[in-house]
This record gives structure tokens, C-alpha cells and sequence, in this order.
């Protein structure tokens, strides 16, 4: 690069004041200041059009700037704590890094650079602007727009439209008045009487699926726990958008809900899961008026799929159905769900693993950034990323549906080699084409797509609640937790009963229950870089997928008396004198 420099734009717009955080500003606020910059930033090149000077583009930005209190929001306070309020100001400026190629440079490797670079720098949410904008110039005019955007201030969708708003306004064409709402007349909606019923209605959605729903998908006990480094495999294909649109027209469901069973299908078959749990990252956009938010609405939908269908089509209308209810209970006090998590997981016995994600972002790519790319040279054309730290075991981008599918798959290693994680994009393919003619019967999907179901050995598998247990996983936990004490772990009837000696240390089911639940407890909320559990290393078993993940607390703790001689045959334990039994979860 032959020259750096950077141009400060000043602004004016209409409209300055403070108010509460939306929903979703504090749902993303809580994210930005525990995670990483490279993993809650977001980072695109925005389209160029053809012939636009340098005067123009930066005029085109200061707009943007001067139309959307979103992007003139501030959030007051120390940097290491969550803010309460947001200040919009009328006035202010912001930098534009302008990048002047040179000789043989290729403008998107320099675009993407820049992005890589800033995508990296942590934003001060209560002194920077929301985003931060690299023009790569060529002779001195504008050919690519790398722009980092902080998530407090748009997701997704409300990037799309800042993009085509940019690329009309950089085109030199007028803008019609913004329509939808601002992200402080958004707060006071969501704290109005209606708003509270949806919070509410949203918090008894998730209680359903976080006691009922399988707690982990993955509970396999060959995978250790993950460092979060996931590999990501780029998927392109044109025919997948022809058939995809075959299927759609044939059972009248939209792309996003085909999208969803044919992932949702695959998971299940691999995982052996007939139920599988995906949350969905969602920008509720169905809510009315919120179409043209400019804002961050970004907030987890829950849902919870029956996988065992007789065929494809039954599955895309069940994933219908679910989507429209897990996006509809998407809008939620961030601190109230994890309250609601830590809750449940008590009452359960078991805490919820985020394992599964999909993130459909069909419907936000603006046509402009799409316009006149050409076709993939192959079909499906397949390229891999960097591995990249993502608190999950599997997640599904979707980008595009229409014309041409394109897709980026996100897989633990330890659960999908890169020939799985090909194979799994690949059977997806497969079975959208296959269903563009037919209604597929799932048990035809190992030998349609080559994925095989796992095998779970090396421990006593039941299910349970409909979670895959590891009976070795649950005597092991009681070991951790009860400090040795004689127990046995029974099964019957789909409940879990552990019998405890209270060898000399009076302890009561409450008690137990409770060290228990610390011991589960003692593990992150998401999947990270854990060592194995106590119990891997002498059982022959490997470290579950975070800690804990293939065993649960019992339904039932029945206390024995101190006894001289603890049965060897598990039968006889029955026979030893009660001191107390319940489920401990008072």
C-alpha cells in the first residue's frame, strides 16, 4: 500500500436525548463485554458503485450517520460494566481510513485486511462510533468499502438496510424519511403493558423446551471437552437454489423452513437425537414495524424439533411451526433467561447446552451486494476458513438462498473431521435436491448422504428425558460430589435413583441435590476450553463435551444409615435401612 490517511467526517442530525436500553441492546452489550472483539464484531465489504468519487462516498456516510440515532448512540459508563442507559447525540464525527493501492495490490485482499484489523479492536461503547469504515481507493476514487460493525449498534438486518441505503445514496439517488422506529421509542414499546405480556410469554416458551428438551445433542462420550476452535467450511451451489425452489413451490413452506428440517435432519441422524434443540439467532423482524428498525434486535429463538418423522415433508412443516414460535418468544431480559437457565437446570438436574445454531441471514444480504457476483466453477463449490473460536459444536450460516445457495459450516473437530464436515454439507445438498421431486423418507438418509449415526460406547447409555446419559458419567458425578460416600446409581421407568451411604456424614436428598448441582454448576454456561471430568481418566471413558454434559443429577436420592457391610450386589442395596428419600429440589 502506498499511502494511509485518515479523513474525520462531521455530523449533524436531528434528534439527541437518553432513554433505556432495548432488549436487544443489553442482550448484545452483555456479549461484547465478555467476549472477544473478532467474535462479536462483524465485518463486511459493502458494495462500491461504479464511478463514485471520494466526495460522494464520504457525504454518503455521513447521511447514514445523520439519519439513524442508532449510529449516534452512546452507552455511559465504565467499560467493564453493563450500562443501563443510552444517550443519543445530535452532533459528532467519525474517521474514515482511506487506502490507496498500489501497484499489482488486489483491492479485496487490502478491503479485507483492513477489516481483519479493525474486527479485532475492541469498540468503547461509550466514546466510539459504532463503525469503522476502510476505503480502498484507486487512483484516487473509491473501489471497495470495508466497514466493522459493533453489534450494540445493528445486527444483520439493520445492516442490510444501511448497506442499501449507502449504495443508493453513493449512486447520488435521494432517500425517502426513515420509517421504522428509533431504538428509544423501540425501549419504551418493549416496556409498555403489550411488551411485558411478550417478555413473559418468552420466558414460559423457554422453561417448556430447557426442562423437556434434550439438554445436550452432541452427549457422546468419545468427545472430549472443546477448546470452542471451530473449522469453517464455505458452501456454493446453484443447483441446491434450484431445487431448494422446486421444494418450496411443491409443499408450499418457505426456503428458511426447508433450510431448517434439511439441517435439522441431518443433526438428528448423526447425533442418534430423534429431538434436537436449535437456537436460532434471531433479529425479530416479524414483530410489526420493525421491518426498517435500524438497531440491534439480535436475541437468541429457542426451539425444539421433533426429528422422528416418516418423511422430509412432515419435517419441513414441523420446522415451520417451530420457527414462527421460536421467533415469536425471541424477545427477552437477557439477565431473566440465564436466571431462568440456572433455574431450570436445577429443577432439572441438568444444565443446557448451546450445541446447535443456525444463523439465516437470507432475507438481510441486500440484493446490491449480490448483484452480478458470478457463479461458483463448481458445483458444490467448497472452500475452507481458519479455524475460529465459536461457543458451539455446530452452526449453520445461511447467506443466500435465492439463485444460488451459499452457506458456511462451522464444526467442532473432535465431533466432524473435515471429510465429515464436507459429507454433512454435502448430504444437505443431496437431500434438497432429492426433495425437490419427492417427499423423502428419513431412513433413507444414510444412504442418501453417507452419514453414518454415532456410536456411543464405552459407557451404560439410557435415555432419559429425552438426553442421552451415561449411567459411568452420573457415578462419577456422585463421587465428585458427595466427597466418596458409598453410592449406586439405578434406572427405571426413564428416572435415575441414587442410593447414598451416609458413612458416618448425616446428609439429607437437599443436600445432596445441592452439592451435586454445584459440582454441574461449576462448569461455563457455554462450551470452552475445559479439562476432562474428574471421572474420564480412570473410567475409559473420555471427558464428556463440557465437563458433564452425558450425565445428569438423579430424580431421587434415597439415604441409607451407616451400615458395616455395603452389599457387592447392587440388588441388595434395596435391602439396607432408609434414613430419608426426595428429590432434593426444595
Amino acid at each position: 500500500m502506498t499511502e494511509t490517511r485518515l479523513i474525520t467526517v462531521r455530523y449533524t442530525g436531528q434528534g439527541a436525548g437518553e432513554g433505556p436500553l432495548t432488549l436487544g441492546q443489553d442482550n448484545m452489550i452483555r456479549c461484547i463485554l465478555h467476549d472477544e472483539p473478532m467474535e462479536i464484531n462483524k465485518h463486511a465489504l459493502w458494495p462500491v458503485p461504479e464511478g463514485v468519487d471520494l466526495d460522494t462516498a464520504l457525504g454518503a456516510l455521513r447521511t447514514l450517520a445523520e439519519r439513524h440515532e442508532a449510529l449516534r448512540t452512546r452507552y455511559p459508563g465504565p467499560r467493564d460494566r453493563q450500562p443501563t442507559t443510552q444517550v443519543v447525540h445530535a452532533e459528532g464525527e467519525f474517521d474514515v481510513a482511506i487506502v490507496e493501492l498500489g501497484p499489482g495490490e488486489d483491492p479485496d485482499e487490502v478491503a479485507e485486511e483492513a477489516g481483519r484489523r479493525f474486527r479485532a479492536m475492541r469498540f468503547d461503547l461509550a466514546e466510539h462510533f459504532p463503525l469503522r469504515f476502510t476505503l480502498v481507493t484507486e487512483d484516487g476514487r473509491p473501489a471497495r468499502l470495508s466497514v466493522v460493525v459493533c453489534h450494540a449498534a445493528a445486527d444483520g438486518a439493520a445492516t442490510a438496510l444501511l448497506i442499501g441505503e449507502w449504495y443508493e445514496l453513493a449512486s447520488g439517488r435521494a432517500l425517502d424519511p426513515v420509517a421504522g422506529p428509533t431504538p428509544r421509542e423501540l425501549a419504551v414499546l418493549e416496556r409498555s403493558t403489550s411488551g411485558a405480556r411478550r417478555t413473559k410469554a418468552s420466558l414460559r416458551h423457554w422453561e417448556k423446551i430447557l426442562m423437556h428438551g434434550p439438554q445436550a445433542v452432541f452427549a457422546d462420550g468419545g468427545v472430549g471437552p472443546s477448546a470452542g476452535r471451530l473449522h469453517t467450511l464455505i458452501v456454493r451451489s446453484v443447483s441446491a437454489a434450484e431445487a431448494l425452489q422446486a421444494t418450496a413451490e411443491r409443499t408450499a413452506a418457505s426456503p428458511s423452513a426447508i433450510m431448517l428440517a434439511a439441517y435439522t435432519a441431518l443433526v438428528a441422524h448423526r447425533a442418534d437425537q430423534p429431538k434436537v434443540v436449535v437456537a436460532a439467532l434471531s433479529s425479530n423482524r416479524h414483530r410489526p414495524g420493525l421491518e426498517q428498525y435500524v438497531g440491534t434486535l439480535a436475541q437468541d429463538a429457542l426451539m425444539c424439533l421433533d426429528a422422528d418423522a416418516a418423511d422430509f415433508d412432515r419435517l419441513i412443516a414441523a420446522a415451520g411451526t417451530a420457527g414462527l414460535t421460536g421467533y415469536w418468544h425471541s424477545t427477552f431480559d437477557s439477565e431473566a433467561i440465564w436466571s431462568l437457565i440456572d433455574e431450570t437446570a436445577y429443577r432439572r438436574g441438568a444444565r443446557f447446552a448451546r450445541h446447535v445454531v443456525l444463523n439465516d441471514l437470507s432475507t438481510t444480504v441486500p440484493e446490491a451486494a449480490t448483484r452480478n457476483r458470478p457463479d461458483p466453477p463448481a458445483d458444490p463449490d467448497l472452500a475452507w476458513l481458519p479455524a475460529e473460536y465459536i461457543p458451539v459444536r455446530l452452526m449453520l450460516n445461511i447467506w443466500r438462498l435465492r439463485d444460488c445457495v451459499e452457506l458456511s459450516l462451522s464444526t467442532d473437530p473432535q465431533l466432524f473431521g473435515r471429510d465429515d464436515t464436507e459429507r454433512f454439507a454435502r448430504g444437505m445438498l443431496s437431500l434438497l435436491r432429492e426433495s425437490a421431486t419427492r417427499a423423502v423418507p428419513l431412513a433413507e438418509l444414510g444412504e442418501l448422504t453417507g452419514i453414518e449415526r454415532v456410536r456411543r460406547e464405552g459407557g451404560q447409555w439410557h435415555r432419559i428425558e429425552d438426553s442421552w446419559i451415561d449411567l459411568h458419567a452420573v457415578s462419577h458425578l456422585l463421587d465428585a460430589a458427595l466427597d466418596k460416600r458409598p453410592s449406586l446409581v439405578e434406572v427405571g421407568d426413564g428416572r435415575l435413583v441414587a442410593r447414598i451411604v451416609q458413612d458416618g456424614r448425616p446428609i439429607t436428598p437437599g443436600e445432596a441435590h445441592r452439592a451435586v448441582m454445584d459440582v454441574l454448576f461449576s462448569q461455563p454456561k457455554t462450551t470452552g476450553a475445559l479439562d476432562d471430568p474428574p471421572w474420564a481418566e480412570n473410567s475409559g471413558v473420555s471427558g464428556a463435551l463440557s465437563g458433564w454434559e452425558t450425565a445428569c443429577a438423579p430424580h431421587e436420592y434415597v439415604i441409607h444409615d451407616d451400615s458395616p457391610l455395603i452389599p457387592d450386589d447392587p440388588a441388595s442395596w434395596s435391602g439396607l435401612p432408609v434414613v430419608a428419600r426426595g428429590d432434593g429440589r426444595d
